[in-house]
C-alpha cells in the first residue's frame, strides 16, 4: 500500500488549506493595522500643520 492514498492526501490538503487561510488572515490584519497607522499619522500631521 502506498503512502499517497485518499485519506493521507485529504489530511495533507486540509492542513495545507488551513495554513494558507491562517497566513491570508494574518496578512489582511497586518494591512488593516497599517492602514489605521497611516490614517492616524496623517491626522496627527494635519493637526500639527494647523
Amino acid at each position: 500500500m502506498g503512502r499517497n492514498n485518499e485519506k493521507n492526501i485529504k489530511k495533507h490538503n486540509d492542513k495545507l488549506h488551513k495554513a494558507q487561510a491562517k497566513a491570508k488572515k494574518s496578512e489582511m490584519l497586518r494591512k488593516e493595522k497599517l492602514k489605521e497607522m497611516v490614517k492616524k499619522f496623517n491626522e496627527d500631521k494635519n493637526e500639527e500643520n494647523k
